[in-house]
């Protein structure tokens, strides 16, 4: 395979997580996300951040989730949101320490 269908390949599939997680299962909480996979939807905007910054596209974090939300956070947060529960709050403690605090220390 060369380069560019790589690259065109791994862009899809990207766009399709994306959608998958916007779209198709927005009942999802980024919270269970982290909590069960060490990232969720706030992740792949930062990592969107960081990409086009690398790329030297100024973009800041809300910039960057808008982008990936498709809407503002705020918006996203009163459509999709829920209160998390004290345990997912002690989970989300660990997988945060664990998937970024200690990655970007």
């Amino acid at each position: 395979m060369d380069d560019q269908t790589r690259l065109e390949i791994e862009a899809a599939a990207f766009r399709r997580l994306r959608q998958h997680l916007i779209e198709d299962r927005p009942d999802v909480q980024n919270i269970d996300m982290m909590n069960l996979t060490g990232f969720c939807r706030n992740c792949l905007s930062r990592w969107y951040q960081e990409a086009a910054n690398a790329h030297g596209i100024e973009m800041g974090k809300d910039e960057a989730r808008e982008v990936y939300y498709g809407m503002p956070m705020s918006e996203w947060k009163a459509k999709h949101q829920t209160d998390a529960t004290d345990d997912q709050k002690a989970a989300f403690e660990v997988a945060f320490k664990q998937n970024v605090t200690d990655r970007d220390g």
